[in-house]
């Protein structure tokens, strides 16, 4: 039978508080580790990972194609088996060599958000603007609208991706950037208070069930390293560590945090 207040409201029961409380602090910790900056550039990494095998099939394989257009082009009717047959394969190769020496510089660069100059730009438009002419010009003398449209598909398409991958890394660096923003501005900001637990009714002729500890949060270990801390010590994160207790990762923040308030440094003497 279910026990009552005396306002005749029914009260819930300690197993089940005790399981929300749970349920509670498991989510809160599952969603502290879910915003961590550092599962979020492992998550990055492994999107970026992804487009770039994505982008680079694509570039390869619109670059193959266009290899026996440039060689029939370079040929100019040369007999098979020739000298200048033979020789007229180098050509597309040539080029796209050197447009992949530039999109995977681009990619390294990109990945740091380090700007390259405009010789750069200048060179890999001009590679990508060669191996459009060379692949259409049959199309245009003769006048075949369907064989521009066939021809030019896959330049353009690997134009456009050389420029969309670029900026797909920059902003998947600023992802990476934004999280761990947000992960100091959350560290800065000071918790609020726990909301205290409602006691929990105890069943007719039992014990009441013991409440759940509280997690200590940052501001309590900040609040314990402040009050022990006296002129002439230096604050470090193993001086954080053996005052507070706290874990080796949280040392540090505590660490920057203490010092930043009383103008001190932090040597990282671990």
């Amino acid at each position: 039978m279910t026990t009552t207040h005396d306002n005749h409201e029914p009260a819930v029961a300690p197993g089940r508080a005790r399981r929300l409380a749970e349920d509670a602090a498991e989510a809160a910790d599952v969603r502290r580790w879910q915003t961590h900056p550092d599962v979020v550039a492992l998550r990055v990494e492994r999107a970026r990972a992804q487009v770039d095998r994505l982008c680079w099939s694509g570039i390869v394989l619109g670059l193959a194609f266009t290899t026996a257009n440039v060689q029939w082009f370079a040929a100019a009717g040369a007999a098979f088996g020739s000298l200048p047959w033979l020789t007229a394969w180098l050509l597309d190769p040539t080029v796209c060599l050197v447009l992949l020496a530039i999109l995977r510089a681009e990619q390294v660069t990109a990945r740091y958000q380090v700007h390259t100059g405009a010789w750069v730009r200048a060179a890999k438009w001009l590679t990508l603007a060669a191996t459009y002419v060379m692949n259409t010009w049959s199309s245009w003398v003769s006048g075949s609208p369907a064989g521009v449209v066939l021809h030019s598909v896959p330049p353009l398409v690997v134009f456009v991706a050389a420029e969309a991958v670029t900026d797909l890394r920059d902003k998947l660096t600023d992802a990476v950037m934004v999280a761990f923003m947000n992960a100091t501005d959350r560290m800065d900001t000071p918790e609020p208070a726990p909301v205290p637990e409602p006691e929990p009714v105890p069943e007719p002729n039992t014990a009441a069930a013991p409440r759940p500890a509280r997690r200590k949060l940052f501001a309590d270990y900040l609040t314990d390293a402040r009050d022990a801390w006296t002129p002439g010590v230096e604050i470090t994160p193993a001086w954080v560590r053996e005052t507070t207790g706290c874990s080796r990762g949280l040392s540090s923040r505590l660490a920057a945090a203490l010092s930043a308030e009383i103008g001190k440094g932090v040597r990282a003497d671990d």
